[in-house]
């Protein structure tokens, strides 16, 4: 469906109710983990050409235990292929759901900041017609559009 104007709202309760089942979601996560973007990087990921590798080689392994090395723990490696799968499931509709939320918030705040252009217009054009009491919402809404002057530091040495 194309995207159209937005003409929507979320309550107070509904807000609190959705936060609350985010909440819940992370709570029952309780394990989830932030890497650094150099752990992001640095560390080898399981794709969608890969699974079938690792599954394919815990098979063989469980299969042939005297080439497992004794380093290697095929429990665990059970368990985290089986986390990875079941992970990936809820990866891939949180994800849906977080791109439909941002894909949202973006146009919501594009058609809020576009009609706030247009009134800061229209009132600045009204100034210019020395419109009573438009000369101070132009002050106040100019204030976005002000330059920040960079000064030099430290101008005076010694």
């Amino acid at each position: 469906m194309p995207y159209q104007n937005i003409s929507a709202e979320i309550s107070d309760r509904d807000k609190r109710e959705i936060l609350d089942l985010v909440q819940q979601i992370e709570s029952r996560l309780n394990f989830l983990i932030n890497l650094t973007p150099e752990e992001r990087q640095s560390i080898p990921k399981m794709g969608d050409k890969t699974i079938a590798f690792v599954q394919k080689a815990l098979e063989l392994a469980q299969q042939n235990p005297n080439l497992v090395p004794p380093y290697v723990n095929l429990d665990e490696l059970r368990r985290d292929f089986e986390l990875s799968i079941r992970l990936k499931d809820i990866l891939n509709a949180v994800s849906r759901v977080y791109e439909k939320l941002s894909d949202t918030y973006i146009a919501a705040g594009s058609e809020a900041f576009t009609a706030a252009l247009s009134f800061y217009k229209s009132a600045k054009a009204a100034s210019k017609m020395n419109v009573a009491g438009t000369d101070i919402i132009v002050e106040e809404l100019s204030k976005r559009f002000e330059k920040k002057l960079t000064s030099p530091e430290n101008p005076e040495q010694g």
